[in-house]
């Protein structure tokens, strides 16, 4: 691997797009330390430390856990690129239910540029709710007293106004460098932004157990993630091949089709979308104790102290919880996937059929089944990884929020993004008759 990326960098070309993609890297790692305006960091450092316990601090640590550690700088760069995410999964999930969104996708590229700027304009509006959402929760963690992380609201309108603005110019100014990335670099572009902002977390966490002295958890942590690396290789790349015979065709003297290929079922097909959905489900409970706590009613406070109690991160319950939903996020997600690529419409218009299934509604019927089933194995390995936290936690009695030296969600996103990029560096030096990593 070594000596192939030294012919990698001997090549111009890739040379050339291998040190814009770090130098792009480079300048979004220091807008990411750029704060916004007339924030508060000793406060933000308080709400975030680890040794808090309410309910705000909770939510507040695991969306900075989520998010590889953007919310604790709270600079331009907070949102990143997931409110693009988030409307691309929004777009992704409409498009079976608005018929003119499903024929776009099925016009080719100008449908996609179409699809891709719809996409766009749905980041701005859920840019600017995730801000607020961001904003609300660090400074209402704070039990209601003067003193602000950030100005924000309706005693401060034109901080307001501009943290707002920035927070939004951030997200665009992340997708612009990586739609550079896509063009000029090497990989795709909105992968390796969060990519880079993932791994940063790695040296602090490290750093964090170093200083404790737990020797022993700190082995336990590394052996734990490395072993967790290799399962999510081995799963990412785990499909069931299922034979495509194509008809044979006469046109004059001569035969066309007739070859046998397969069609590639991935396990976990829907990636790390699940994980996504489930956590933003969790965390609202918990912002919901935060403001029942807060009120002068003893029901409606005990109410909330019992949710607080229930969605405790450091409590199997919600552990568990979280679990289900990953799982039945999966066939949700990977469902209506599924239903989108319409495999046999396609096998059926290009004379392909499945041997000893019929074309049509049996090959549909056929397909699914086989797609639920090993379904089965990709959901339980996502909720698997998502409670791994707790679980390396409950052994080695870190807090799940350094039990990991990468988040669930972050190692899955990591992986994902180290293969997409060895692969599309591999087909590059194959182009050049270079032998590549993967063999």
């Amino acid at each position: 691997m070594l000596e192939t990326f030294k012919r990698a960098f001997g090549l111009p070309d890739l040379r050339r797009r291998l040190l814009f993609t770090l130098a792009v890297l480079l300048i979004f790692r220091f807008a990411a330390h750029v704060p916004v305006p007339g924030l508060n960091q000793l406060q933000l450092d308080a709400l975030l430390n680890p040794s808090s316990n309410s309910a705000g601090s909770q939510a507040a640590r695991f969306i900075n856990f989520l998010t590889g550690g953007a919310l604790e700088q709270f600079s331009v760069m907070t949102l990143g690129v997931y409110p693009y995410i988030t409307a691309s999964i929004i777009i992704s999930l409409l498009a079976p239910l608005i018929p003119s969104l499903e024929e776009l996708q099925k016009e080719g590229e100008s449908g996609r540029n179409k699809i891709n700027r719809m996409t766009y304009w749905l980041t701005i509006p859920l840019a600017a709710l995730q801000g607020i959402a961001n904003i609300g929760l660090v400074n209402s963690s704070l039990g209601g007293t003067d003193a602000q992380v950030v100005q924000f609201g309706a005693r401060y309108p034109l901080n307001t106004a501009t943290v707002l603005i920035t927070l939004l110019g951030g997200t665009m100014f992340a997708l612009w460098l990586g739609e550079r990335i896509t063009e000029k670099g090497i990989g795709n572009g909105i992968s390796i932004m969060i990519f880079g902002g993932i791994i940063t977390q790695v040296p602090q966490t490290l750093l964090s157990l170093l200083s404790s002295g737990q020797v022993f958890a700190l082995l336990i942590v590394v052996l734990v993630t490395v072993l967790t690396v290799a399962l999510i290789v081995y799963i990412q790349e785990a499909h069931r091949r299922i034979p495509v015979q194509y008809g044979r065709r006469m046109r004059g003297a001569q035969v066309y089709g007739g070859q046998s290929t397969f069609i590639p079922l991935r396990v976990n097909s829907a990636g790390m979308i699940p994980l996504i959905f489930a956590s933003a489900l969790m965390v609202f409970p918990q912002l919901l104790a935060q403001v029942l706590t807060g009120l002068e009613q003893p029901q409606l406070k005990r109410a909330g102290d019992t949710i607080a109690e229930l969605f405790n991160q450091q409590n199997s319950p919600w552990w568990i919880m979280f679990f289900v939903f990953v799982v039945l996020f999966t066939y949700f997600y990977t469902d209506v996937v599924f239903r989108q690529q319409a495999l046999h419409e396609t096998l059926q218009r290009n004379g392909g059929f499945i041997p000893g299934i019929r074309p049509g509604k049996q090959t549909e019927e056929y397909l699914s089944l086989v797609m639920r089933r090993i379904t089965f194995a990709g959901a339980v390995f996502l909720g698997l990884v998502a409670v791994l936290p707790f679980i390396v936690a409950r052994i080695t009695g870190l807090n799940t929020n350094v039990s990991m030296l990468i988040s669930a969600s972050g190692l899955l996103i990591v992986v994902g993004v180290v293969l997409d990029t060895i692969k599309q560096l591999e087909a590059q030096l194959a182009m050049r008759h270079y032998e590549g990593f993967i063999r």
